[in-house]
């Protein structure tokens, strides 16, 4: 389980340092991330997990960069769910959990939390705000190419001026506003997902669903003979909500151990 809790935190950590920090500094960022998930890792007595998550946050960061198309599509986000879920389910919270966990425990609804079991929360938390965006802007672009361009320039133009140029945006209608807004509206849905499913309230979360297709219909009714726009909506929300409830599954099946 600390193996998946890490990589889940390292992922996280990584992929909103570089939506915020500059290119210039993003290095910087990387290295204080690494010495701090070892650290971390050393002090929950599992330093061997904290430099494989290290190893497999470099790869991802690599094979998902920010100003160019995914380098293996969709594929390393895979292997990382199939990563996490085999940690996960084959490997428990330890009894031994290092300095942390000899005095950690922290008291929630299901029982006492070890250190394992509250990172992999953590790290689940943190994956779906900004490491769920990198995925579902991948599985755009892998599906509908001819939107890769504007996607990736929308998500540079989007990133916070801290004053260094950038090139003059692409003319594409139909990505820059929705993706704009996605970047927003996507982690908070994520986590709604997230927590519904989790807490089992799942009237509540349907009529969420349900509403998100209600408030976009008018938008995809417009859409006209190509389907452009009514693909790109079904495609993002689709991976997003698959990117949520796996994240739920993954804690659930962790604190049924409890």
């Amino acid at each position: 389980m600390i193996v998946a809790a890490l990589i889940l935190v390292a992922i996280g950590v990584a992929d909103i340092a570089r939506q915020y920090l500059r290119p210039a500094h993003r290095a910087i960022g990387y290295a204080l991330l690494a010495l701090f998930v070892f650290a971390l890792g050393a002090l929950a007595g599992a330093w061997l997990a904290a430099l494989l998550a290290i190893a497999v946050t470099g790869a991802w960061v690599w094979l998902f960069p920010t100003d160019a198309p995914a380098r293996a599509g969709l594929w390393p986000a895979v292997a990382v769910a199939v990563i996490c879920g085999v940690f996960a389910a084959t490997l428990g919270a330890r009894a031994d959990a290092g300095i942390i966990g000899d005095v950690w425990l922290l008291p929630s609804p299901v029982g006492d939390l070890t250190v394992d079991h509250t990172l992999l929360a953590i790290g689940a938390v943190l994956f779906l705000l900004e490491s769920g965006n990198v995925v579902v802007r991948a599985a755009l672009t892998v599906e509908m190419p001819q939107l890769a361009a504007s996607v990736i320039e929308d998500s540079i133009e989007g990133a916070p001026d801290h004053g260094a140029a950038t090139a003059a945006p692409v003319t594409q209608p139909l990505a820059a506003p929705i993706l704009k807004g996605g970047r927003l509206i996507g982690p908070l849905e994520r986590i709604v997902v997230f927590a519904l499913t989790l807490a089992g309230i799942y009237t509540l979360l349907a009529a969420v669903l349900a509403a998100k297709g209600i408030v976009r219909f008018p938008e995809i009714s417009r859409d006209g003979e190509l389907g452009n726009r009514a693909e790109y909506f079904l495609v993002g929300s689709l991976v997003s909500w698959v990117i949520a409830l796996a994240a739920a599954f993954l804690v659930w099946w962790s604190f049924a151990t409890i």
